[in-house]
């Protein structure tokens, strides 16, 4: 009898404890990850950086864009000053006076050329390396990838012998096949990623169903591939339409096909003795209006390209 007692006694302890527990009320619930002193700091500094960065941003192209309306000694008086009155005549003045229009349209036509050729070529490209498998596959590849590394300086002087006995310098059609060829490795890279993301059943089946390989790529595969197509253009507009170092080097003698980026640079020059600065910043904000609006148009389709382009 005695050996039993302490055993019950500790049993009825055990719900008496545990009684005491629940008297207590409940248990504090835990505290969510992240949301302590450090994940408070980490996410202020994380804000402040982004804000910063975005001050670095689009500052300079608000300064450019305000200077555009300001007159010349306004603008030399407080270069970061707001305008005391609007000069539009400034867009006037390099649009007719400086030529920056007729720049501008031979910058579009070279484009008109160079971008759909770029993406059909690369695209191409990028469709065989990604879905067929052929001896010297993975060398083609890396020859594409290592493309993007070699600088286009190290190449124009071949190129321009190349042209010349070509009879392609200073001419249009000479300028849209060398910003072709600049552009093509990066395309291709790109795209080659893309393409490899895209279900590979549905080309059996038109396979299956008789379609050549050239109808399964522009009626199926290309179709598909358009969010990467619409990114990888965006990012060769940007580049062609800001190359200035091909156009001076292979399109230098002919002054009426010169580009918008030669005509910039004529401007800052001649703005250096004529002391225009308002026809200047206008020269530039009509230059950077073409790219604010389409990534401002495309801006949804270059997310999702990306993030199509970088996940399966």
């Amino acid at each position: 009898m005695s050996a039993t007692q302490p055993a019950a006694k500790a049993e009825d302890a055990a719900p008496a404890a545990g009684d005491g527990a629940a008297a207590a009320g409940p248990s504090a619930p835990a505290k969510p990850k992240g949301t302590g002193t450090e994940g408070g700091t980490l996410n202020v500094f994380a804000n402040s950086f982004l804000v910063l960065w975005s001050v670095m941003a689009a500052g300079p192209l608000v300064w450019v864009m305000v200077n555009s309306l300001r007159e010349s000694g306004d603008i030399q008086g407080k270069p970061f000053g707001l305008p005391t009155a609007f000069s539009v005549e400034n867009f006037t003045n390099a649009w007719s006076d400086a030529n920056i229009g007729e720049f501008a349209l031979n910058s579009l036509i070279i484009l008109a050329g160079s971008l759909p050729g770029t993406m059909l070529l690369g695209s191409m490209a990028a469709y065989v390396i990604a879905r067929f498998a052929f001896p010297g596959n993975r060398v083609i590849y890396l020859l594409f990838a290592g493309g993007m590394m070699f600088p286009i300086i190290l190449a124009v002087v071949p190129l321009f012998f190349v042209m010349d006995n070509f009879s392609l310098l200073d001419t249009r059609q000479g300028l849209i096949l060398a910003y072709i060829a600049y552009s093509l490795p990066f395309t291709t890279f790109f795209m080659t990623a893309f393409f490899r993301t895209l279900p590979g059943s549905i080309a059996e089946a038109a396979t299956i169903d008789g379609a050549s390989h050239l109808r399964t790529f522009f009626q199926i595969m290309l179709p598909m591939a358009k969010p990467g197509l619409i990114s990888i253009g965006i990012f060769n507009f940007l580049g062609q339409w800001n190359q200035y170092f091909l156009p001076l080097a292979l399109n230098s003698e002919s002054e009426s096909k010169a580009l918008l980026t030669q005509g910039l640079a004529e401007l800052s020059v001649n703005q250096g003795y004529e002391g225009d600065w308002g026809a200047l910043f206008a020269g530039l904000t009509i230059a950077m209006l073409p790219i604010l609006v389409v990534y401002m148009v495309f801006q949804r389709q270059v997310q999702e390209g990306l993030t199509a382009g970088a996940v399966k």
